[in-house]
């Protein structure tokens, strides 16, 4: 499937977001949202006195915790999940045999299934699997990002080598098994009774052109992908999983499609694993809408986040969709960033929600974003458990390009045209041209002093010789703060030598890779296994 889509959401755009992967764009779009409509932004260490509260709510790395704040309240979020989400809906959530009783009891659809604990033999649960009838699914109690979860089960045999390599190799000994749903998967996401966004994830494919084998369609694939906010960090990684599907599939690595034929790689739709985001709210029949609201209401305490469901093409809408997962700490990434189809803007629905007051908050929301890693890097460093965000610029921003010709490229110059953008509540920056001139672009709510700045330029007669000044508009977004920045050549310079630095430490990991493959295939790694496997049962009772 093609990337078709490069609009994304304008005040979303990839040099807004190009410093925040992962987990950390969840964060940084809802933030930036609220922030931008006069909130107040704080971002906090895990161990800030509030957050400590909240004991399911604990990560490692800053820049996932923050609050917002009006004049009347204060929410607090991790990630996409905010205070009005209880942590008794987030143990449910998290629990898959929970989630479903809770489903089931609120009369909305999900497969037949039934959880085994680790006392369960496989021969039980193989009992089990066979009353209900094949195709089965099989998955852990507690999972995420699609680990240990197997699909479209469909003999005893395969359930019991699927069982031991869950329970036994991956040591998930909580399962459930249930009947499989045929059908595409799709993630909706609710916002306090509203759907405001829902995707198709397609497993991780690829599209013949009759020239390329499936290897090179792969790779061609992921640089398309790096072009994506979302899915840059999400590559299709070949591994033995993925070349095993295709060997049951009769493919291998270096077979050559043909053109415009589409060969998948798994059976996984995780957008972390590889797979492609469609959007499809528009076209969702209103019948798959209300079971993803009833999903979102059977849970207490669950006012927005995502449901994963299957939809049965074969049945009608009604009677179409089954719900298999809730999810109250979602990623956003593919809902606003979709391979094809609409971006849509669940950040502005989460902060309508929790700050009804600010939906009629009238800001252009493409003028103006935060560094993100000049915000946490107090946090990083442990200087401080709590950082607050300069302000967001309200009101319409005028900007202006200075270029400057000159001996002006002394960093005390520069230093000096900060202060003077200080002293005006003017945001922006200094950067050397390969030539010798300098780029200065500044940015503010009184144009009177965007225009005044032009006389700054000539005032430091010490460390400048000023010769000429060209004046433009600027129509980018800015970055609050003033930077100094270094020049494009610099830039080249720094990221060759961290790819250098990678590459380095990618060839590290690959031989440890070899080293640990050698040693689980080793006979005496096969030889201890039973050991090794009654110690897991031990362990877990202690």
């Amino acid at each position: 499937m093609e990337d078709n889509n490069k609009e994304w959401l304008p005040h979303l755009s990839s040099e807004i977001v190009s410093e925040a992967h992962g987990n950390l764009l969840d964060a940084y779009a809802v933030s930036l949202e609220g922030w931008r409509r006069g909130l107040t932004l704080r971002w906090h260490a895990k161990d800030s006195e509030k957050f400590s509260e909240m004991k399911t709510w604990f990560v490692d790395n800053p820049g996932q915790l923050f609050s917002l704040s009006s004049k009347e309240r204060t929410h607090y979020f991790f990630r996409t999940r905010g205070d009005k989400v209880t942590n008794e809906a987030v143990e449910i959530g998290k629990d898959k045999e929970k989630t479903k009783q809770a489903l089931k009891k609120a009369d909305v659809p999900v497969p037949e299934g039934k959880q085994f604990s680790a006392e369960a033999t496989n021969e039980a649960i193989l009992e089990y699997a066979s009353s209900i009838g094949y195709p089965v699914v099989l998955k852990p109690t507690d999972g995420s990002f699609g680990r240990g979860v197997i699909a479209n089960i469909t003999s005893s045999g395969e359930l019991e080598y699927s069982l031991a390599y869950v329970r036994s190799d991956l040591n998930y000994s909580d399962v459930i098994v249930e009947r499989y749903i045929p059908g595409s998967e799709h993630r909706i996401y609710v916002v306090d009774n509203q759907v405001v966004g829902a995707m198709n994830r397609i497993p991780p494919n690829v599209v013949g052109d009759g020239i390329n084998a499936i290897e090179s369609l792969v790779e061609l694939k992921n640089e398309e992908r790096e072009l994506n906010p979302r899915l840059v960090s999400c590559p299709i990684i070949i591994n033995q999983e993925n070349m095993d599907y295709l060997g049951r599939k009769g493919y291998a690595l270096d077979t050559i499609p043909e053109l415009n034929q589409q060969v998948f790689l798994s059976d996984k739709s995780n957008i972390s694993l590889g797979g492609d985001p469609v959007d499809v709210l528009d076209e969702l029949p209103e019948e798959i809408k209300r079971t993803a609201v009833n999903a979102i209401k059977a849970i207490p305490g669950l006012s927005h986040g995502a449901v994963d469901l299957i939809i049965n093409p074969d049945k009608p809408a009604s009677e179409a969709g089954y719900v298999i997962e809730l999810n109250p700490t979602a990623q956003l990434g593919g809902l606003l960033y979709p391979i094809k189809g609409k971006p849509r803007d669940i950040p502005a629905a989460i902060i309508d929600y929790y700050f009804p007051e600010t939906t009629a908050f009238k800001v252009d929301k493409t003028q103006a974003y935060f560094d993100f890693h000049d915000v946490l890097e107090p946090l990083q460093s442990r200087d401080a458990n709590t950082t607050t965000v300069t302000p967001s610029p309200l009101g319409k921003l005028y900007a202006k390009k200075y270029t400057v010709s000159g001996d002006v490229q002394d960093i005390g110059y520069h230093r000096g045209l900060r202060k003077q953008a200080f002293e005006r509540y003017l945001h922006g920056f200094v950067m050397n041209m390969e030539n010798g001139d300098i780029e200065v672009v500044v940015a503010g709510t009184d144009p009177d002093m965007v225009d005044d700045f032009k006389n700054a330029l000539w005032e430091d007669e010490e460390r400048a010789n000023v010769m000429e000044v060209q004046v433009s508009n600027y129509e980018e977004p800015i970055k609050v703060g003033f930077e100094i920045k270094v020049d494009l050549k610099t830039q080249r310079e720094e990221i060759k030598r961290y790819k250098q630095e990678f590459e380095v430490t990618e060839l590290a990991m690959k031989k440890a890779e070899v080293q640990r493959r050698k040693f689980y295939e080793s006979m005496s790694w096969r030889a201890t296994k039973p050991i090794r496997a009654v110690g897991a049962v031990f362990k877990k009772f202690k």
